[in-house]
């Protein structure tokens, strides 16, 4: 399985994933895949939310510990290649492009990659803490571990907002054949997905 179409279960001991399962589109289709990730972001934004409750709720217990190691596992390996699909293939001609909009929409999504890889470095020292069940980190969910999980989230739902809404449209719109082609390559390759 490729670090993209990492599966969580669909029922993580109490704290559901409803609809999470791997994408019908394949990497052939570059633009419908990071629009498929994007899907799988916004249902582990999701569970990063119903885990909180639950700690609020429950405290911490196998639901809460599995729900923590989906998150970390979706948001270690398959959103950093996502990233980075973005950085190659996407915001490159939307720089050269001509919009003097367009480019300041990229630097934003560019600074916010940047910020989302901070906000995750603290938040998933909160959702390791979950993970282990150390107190420190959930009983009850504290100002500072809370923050950091709503910072991460926030930061990506406004991001994903941008990049569906312009700059995935946009790109597509410009790129050739040939070019999403090779995007489409160039992501299996990165993920060892044979062609």
């Amino acid at each position: 399985m490729t670090a993209d179409r990492v599966r969580p279960p669909a029922v993580t001991r109490g704290i559901e994933l409803p609809g999470v399962r791997a994408p019908a589109v394949g990497l052939e289709q570059p633009f419908e895949m990071l629009a498929a990730c994007h899907e799988r972001v916004t249902r582990m934004l999701g569970l990063l939310a119903r885990l909180q409750q639950h700690l609020r709720d429950t405290g911490c217990d196998d639901a809460a510990r599995q729900a923590a190691r989906d998150v970390m596992r979706y948001f270690d390996l398959a959103a950093p290649l996502h990233h980075e699909d973005e950085e190659l293939h996407v915001f490159p001609p939307l720089l050269a492009g001509g919009d003097p909009a367009v480019r300041a929409l990229v630097l934003r999504l560019q600074h916010d990659h940047r910020q989302m890889a901070l906000a995750w470095t603290e938040a998933r020292q909160t959702l390791n803490a979950v993970a282990e069940c150390e107190p420190s980190a959930w009983q009850p969910l504290q100002a500072g571990p809370t923050a950091a999980l709503d910072r991460f989230a926030d930061l990506y739902q406004q991001h994903l907002v941008h990049e569906d809404e312009t700059a995935y449209p946009v790109a597509k719109a410009m790129l050739t054949d040939a070019a999403l082609q090779a995007m489409s390559a160039d992501m299996m390759r990165r993920r060892g997905v044979r062609g």
